[in-house]
């Protein structure tokens, strides 16, 4: 039978193994437990995938890799990897934005899963074990470890995530491979110092978030912590402005509206409703955007706006500031900070490289590539695992179609 390496033992590596046929795969992974990752995943319940099926929906979700996704999703997407885990016993729901998670709200519910089918297909798994070299092509391939054993293999699958430090990888360059640089992606913005930060856990259920100096806006309920801003309006900005806030060391500018989408002119419009309507009121009284009590407090003070202040009263000046406060709150980031266990990292094999069919390498026959180790990276919700289960689907598909077609035994 063929032999099958497949390193990295995560996501995709793991979900590969267990959908070869008729090999013999082994498994290398440089730490000393598979599917870590898995494990501390949306809080260690696994986010596993999200209930969006319309491909052109799926793709917005992705900063990096659409021209791949666009390609592979068709044969393995949400409805395919929800099949594939409940035909084998596994219950899962979904919650409200659109997340799926397996009923128990327990991540090793979908590791013991595909642990059971990897224990089917007598895969074999080999711990802190780290690629230094590989050799060859298709059929005769030798890999060669930091512990300076040796093994050989008739086809590699590479599924080792991220691309951290690109100098460890000088073996795919000998290769002929190309990397993109490799960039952090979804973490939180840094603001040091900073009075709002007093506000800490107060979070508001939609707010945009626009990056000074692009186009990149992004909406969705944002979280002031103790450290600056979070949530998934902040996280999903961080990705797709990965590269440029890189670029900036990560010290930038970014405006916040709290109102979402509310524009200038219809907030002028609003406040002149207000004054007409609600005059004697005072705005310390409530605010009629329903924001949190201490940020609309916090806003007011801001803007120089006393609380017995009536809203037939307020200055014009204060009110400009206010108007201000409200759709273009301007910060200045320093810093980011990893967001948990869902860190990601952009960049990786440059796309043009890859089979989107097979996930083999169009550089060398009889290398696959599965997972975050490819230049593809999705936001929060189960996006980077769909990309995981389809990558690993497909290169198991075409490492198992390779025995029919090469005769292999």
């Amino acid at each position: 039978m063929k032999e099958i390496a497949i390193i990295g033992g995560g996501a995709a590596g793991c979900f590969a193994a267990a959908n070869i046929a008729d090999a013999v795969v082994t498994v290398y992974e440089r730490s000393g437990q598979l599917m870590q990752k898995v494990k501390v995943s949306g809080g260690g319940r696994c986010n596993v995938t999200n209930d969006q099926t319309d491909i052109a929906a799926l793709l917005a979700n992705y900063p990096r890799g659409k021209q791949l996704l666009k390609k592979t999703l068709h044969h393995f997407g949400p409805a395919q990897t929800r099949s594939w885990f409940q035909e084998r016993g596994v219950k899962l729901k979904t919650e409200a934005d659109g997340r799926v998670f397996p009923s128990t709200d327990d991540s090793q519910t979908i590791i013991d899963c595909i642990r059971g089918e990897m224990h089917k297909r007598a895969v074999r798994v080999w711990s802190h074990k780290t690629l230094k070299a590989i050799t060859g092509s298709e059929g005769n391939f030798k890999l060669v470890f930091a512990d300076d054993t040796t093994v050989r293999a008739d086809y590699v699958l590479l599924a080792t995530g991220g691309l951290l430090k690109p100098d460890q990888f000088a073996w795919l360059h000998a290769l002929g491979h190309t990397l993109q640089p490799p960039a952090p992606s979804l973490f939180t913005f840094n603001l040091p110092g900073h009075s709002i930060n007093q506000l800490m856990g107060i979070a508001v259920p939609l707010a945009s978030i626009r990056i000074g100096g692009t186009k990149i806006t992004t909406q969705g309920p944002l979280l002031i912590t103790h450290w600056g801003m979070s949530g998934p309006a902040v996280l999903k900005a961080s990705a797709f402005a990965a590269r440029e806030l890189a670029a900036q060391q990560y010290e930038f500018n970014f405006t916040v509206n709290w109102l979402n989408d509310m524009t200038e002119e219809d907030l002028k419009a609003h406040f002149v409703q207000l004054r007409r309507e609600k005059g004697k009121q005072l705005l310390s009284s409530g605010n009629p955007w329903a924001l949190p009590k201490r940020l609309w407090e916090y806003m007011l003070q801001q803007a120089g706006a006393s609380a017995d202040t009536r809203w037939g009263d307020l200055p014009a000046q204060v009110q400009q500031k206010l108007q201000s406060a409200l759709i273009r709150d301007t910060y200045l980031a320093k810093g980011k900070t990893t967001f948990k266990e869902e860190f990601v990292t952009c960049g990786g094999i440059t796309l043009a490289e890859v089979d989107p069919t097979t996930m083999e390498s169009r550089k060398v026959l009889g290398l696959f590539f599965a997972g975050e180790m490819m230049d593809v990276d999705g936001i929060t919700g189960g996006f980077n695992f769909q990309h995981a289960w389809t990558s690993g689907w497909l290169a198991a598909r075409a490492l198992s179609d390779k025995t029919v077609a090469t005769g292999i035994q």
